[in-house]
């Protein structure tokens, strides 16, 4: 691992983390334009998720695996991996309450009414949205560490994803307090806590055998992209637009993606 490496998906991560204030940015100066966009961009997002779990990172994975494993071994770890990791973000959601849940974005007000109530809402948000953002660090830094430009698209299609976890921060809060500043700040926090995965990913890479850890770790990171895209993004994006906007965002990812793989 050389340091100017391990720096820039550190940064890379800071930068996924972070983009949750873009979420309170919009939250706060919201216009009725912006949901169409939104749902677009979160389709967008998953489709760029799904195609590289499939086209790229798991075959990757599995390139990692085989230089440990024979190939069926490989395969069968591969697949443990994936599935662990849709575990774990489904333990992950299991055990954040429904009410609290990120994945339920507030839908924004015409107007400002003070209810201290909501600072509630907000801030248990935000827990669930640090809790949330963990494992997502560690995806941004280990695909970044194994392929940088994989790990780029990676980190792009996050903070993509982590707009709306801000909007469900700052708009309860914003709304208790009448403040937009202090609802983007907390909002733009939340997000740090994916520099925790990343230093995770870290440790990983310091005590154990490189390849068996990206191929294991590149495998659940495909498994939690997965999980969102499906249990996360897309159902948002519907509720922010149309049906067919969030599956044009969908299909557009897909393409860019599928386009500036074979380009580059």
């Amino acid at each position: 691992m050389s340091f100017s490496t391990v720096g820039m998906a550190l940064l890379l991560t800071l930068f996924a983390g972070l983009s949750t204030g873009i979420g309170g940015v919009l939250s706060v100066v919201h216009k009725s334009s912006s949901s169409r966009f939104l749902c677009v961009s979160l389709g967008f997002s998953a489709g760029v998720m799904i195609y590289l779990s499939f086209m790229e990172i798991l075959p990757e994975s599995l390139v990692y695996l085989q230089l440990y494993f024979e190939p069926t071994k490989a395969s069968i770890m591969q697949l443990l991996a994936l599935f662990g990791g849709m575990l774990l973000i489904a333990l992950i959601d299991r055990f954040v309450p429904a009410g609290d849940n990120p994945h339920e974005i507030p839908v924004v007000l015409d107007k400002v009414a003070v209810n201290p109530q909501l600072m509630r809402t907000g801030i248990l948000s935000a827990i669930a949205i640090t809790i949330h953002n963990f494992p997502e660090g560690l995806v941004t830094f280990t695909t970044y560490m194994a392929d940088p430009q994989l790990g780029i698209s990676i980190a792009i299609a996050i903070a993509i994803h982590n707009i709306p976890e801000g909007i469900a921060v700052a708009v309860p809060i914003y709304y208790a307090t009448g403040k937009r500043f202090k609802s983007f700040l907390i909002a733009l926090l939340s997000g740090l806590s994916e520099m925790a995965g990343a230093l995770v990913g870290l440790l990983l890479f310091s005590f154990s055998n490189t390849d068996l850890t990206l191929g294991l770790v590149l495998a659940a990171t495909a498994g939690v992209m997965i999980y969102i895209s499906f249990d996360e993004l897309l159902p948002t994006a519907e509720r922010y637009g149309e049906h067919h906007l969030a599956l044009y965002g969908v299909l557009s990812g897909m393409a860019v993606m599928a386009v500036s793989l074979l380009l580059l």
